[in-house]
Order: C-alpha cells, then sequence, then structure tokens
C-alpha cells in the first residue's frame, strides 16, 4: 500500500487534524504499546487515537 503524502494541517486517516497532546505512561505500558503499535503496522499515535475513537463508539454496559 501506498503511503499517502502527509500535508501540515490537512487531516488524512480521520475527519480531522490531530492536536499535540501530553500523557505520561510508566516505561512498562509506554513499550508494550510500542509493541502493538509495531505489530500493526501503525504509531503509537495512531494506537491511542483507534482506542480513543472506540471508546466513544461503545454503550456503558
Amino acid at each position: 500500500m501506498a503511503s499517502k503524502k502527509r500535508l501540515k494541517n490537512i487531516p488524512i486517516l480521520h475527519d480531522e487534524v490531530k492536536t499535540k497532546k501530553t500523557v505520561v505512561l510508566t516505561p512498562t505500558a509506554w513499550e508494550t504499546m510500542k509493541v502493538e503499535a509495531r505489530i500493526r503496522g501503525i504509531s503509537v499515535s495512531e494506537l491511542i487515537e483507534e482506542f480513543g475513537r472506540n471508546l466513544v463508539n461503545k454503550k456503558p454496559s
């Protein structure tokens, strides 16, 4: 699959532009997320994005 050219302030994967945020994690959590992102072929940022977007789609039990 050919990668899409990234242009500043133009969303590619989602309908809005990502903004910079700060997350504080343990080294273990960070390394685990890096491994999972590598397995999926995405960045840690995109892994977190997927997690957050999936939370919105789930109804509380």
